[in-house]
């Protein structure tokens, strides 16, 4: 384990993580208000970016569990491909969507915009910290074949 690299990774996973929940109450707030340009009404869109900071605090702290077990299986396991980073913050999304308690059949209204919110946070925090998942970790080098690594060496 290289503890430079692992302090930078964990610096990057922080922020990451932080980008990616505002970057979802972003997209939930503007769905939400749908402000047109500052310009035409700055009122609605400083509630717009108010509203997304909130949105943010309580989005960061309900996922911050589900959010750090994902986050420590791509570490551990190197996977820094964006389709996992997407769809295990959709997966997140829509869990946490579904999951509130109410037991009605079928899916509730607005779980199509809540899953492309998380789709947007996953990939937002796999710009920042996602395509470099385990890069901390050492890697292991393969013991050479006998008699070919001898001949190479000569």
């Amino acid at each position: 384990m290289n503890g430079t690299l692992f302090i930078w990774q964990l610096s990057k996973i922080i922020v990451g993580f932080v980008t990616a929940v505002i970057a979802c109450g972003l997209f939930l707030s503007w769905g939400l208000f749908r402000p047109g340009s500052p310009e035409a009404d700055p009122a609605a869109f400083a509630a717009m970016i108010g509203t997304a900071f909130v949105t943010a605090s309580v989005l960061g702290a309900v996922a911050l569990v589900p959010a750090a077990c994902v986050i420590l299986v791509s570490e551990i396991a190197r996977l820094s491909g964006i389709v996992f980073h997407v769809a295990g913050a959709g997966a997140i999304a829509f869990l946490l969507w579904t999951l509130d308690g109410t037991a009605n059949a079928g899916l509730r209204p607005g779980s199509a915009v809540v899953l492309a919110a998380g789709f947007v946070s996953g990939a937002v925090y796999w710009i920042i910290a996602g395509r470099t998942a385990g890069s901390w970790l050492l890697r292991t080098k393969t013991a050479p074949l006998e008699g070919k690594a001898m001949d190479e060496d000569l």
